[in-house]
């Protein structure tokens, strides 16, 4: 019986698979994207799910939530932005390390480089043309130390990217709840839940183009998310209604 394939076939043409191995070089900001865009949704509804439990006025939900995307999604960009400095400070610093090592102590380096190519199942001549091979080449041998020895990706991250993706996420999303309110919508309030969730699940269903899980299940469990938030923020606010 022929298995079914979880994922598309790679092209694996000469060209394909240099264009593929030379992207996978580039630092991926999916993460940032939809931590950007799970954050800047909920907590923009959340503050309209409060702000309208307390009964206040349209105004102050606009003020409230713009303050919410200016001030909170810099926050994130910027906290976003520190702990992926330190991510690639430190991925620096462990090259550094590693040249250190290579000039100082050679052949403890090799030791280590045959026996990390000894664990992945190669021995005899075939090992020792390896550790010959990668050695030689100083970048990639610092690379697979990388990897195999302190378990961290090659690739730096880029930070300021990262920071940017996350504003930008978070800023679009976190629009949406406030628009219904800004162009004076009838029953703003329950047309902004019903956008905040189209967005919701748009985001969990663009988690599930990178994951084995279907598209259905990452938009049900993102909006199951979102939900319970904005849910809990209303909950609280009702407490606080005149």
């Amino acid at each position: 019986m022929k298995r079914k394939s979880l994922v598309p076939l790679h092209d694996h043409s000469h060209e394909g698979i240099a264009r593929r191995i030379a992207d996978a070089k580039t630092p991926s900001h999916l993460k940032d994207f939809i931590y950007g865009g799970i954050d800047g949704a909920v907590t923009t509804l959340a503050i309209v799910a409060g702000v309208q439990g307390a009964g206040f006025s349209p105004k102050v939900i606009i003020a409230l939530g713009a303050a919410n995307i200016v001030a909170d999604g810099f926050s994130m960009a910027a906290g976003n932005y520190a702990g992926t400095r330190a991510e690639s400070e430190e991925v620096a610093r462990l090259r550094a390390v590693e040249a250190d090592h290579i000039a100082r102590a050679p052949e403890g380096e090799r030791e280590e480089l045959r026996q990390i190519l000894a664990a992945k199942g190669l021995s005899g001549e075939p090992l020792e043309q390896a550790v010959d091979a990668i050695s030689s080449r100083e970048t990639a041998w610092i690379d697979m130390m990388l990897v195999d020895e302190y378990g961290v990706s090659p690739v730096a991250p880029a930070p300021i990217r990262a920071a940017l993706a996350t504003f930008g996420a978070f800023l679009v999303a976190g629009l949406v709840p406030l628009l219904p309110f800004v162009f004076g919508l009838a029953n703003a309030f329950t047309v902004s839940w019903v956008m905040t969730f189209i967005v919701f699940v748009a985001i969990g269903a663009i988690r599930g183009l990178w994951s084995l899980r279907s598209s259905w299940w990452t938009a049900a469990e993102t909006l199951l998310i979102g939900g319970t938030a904005a849910a809990i923020a209303f909950a609280v606010g009702t407490v606080f209604h005149p």
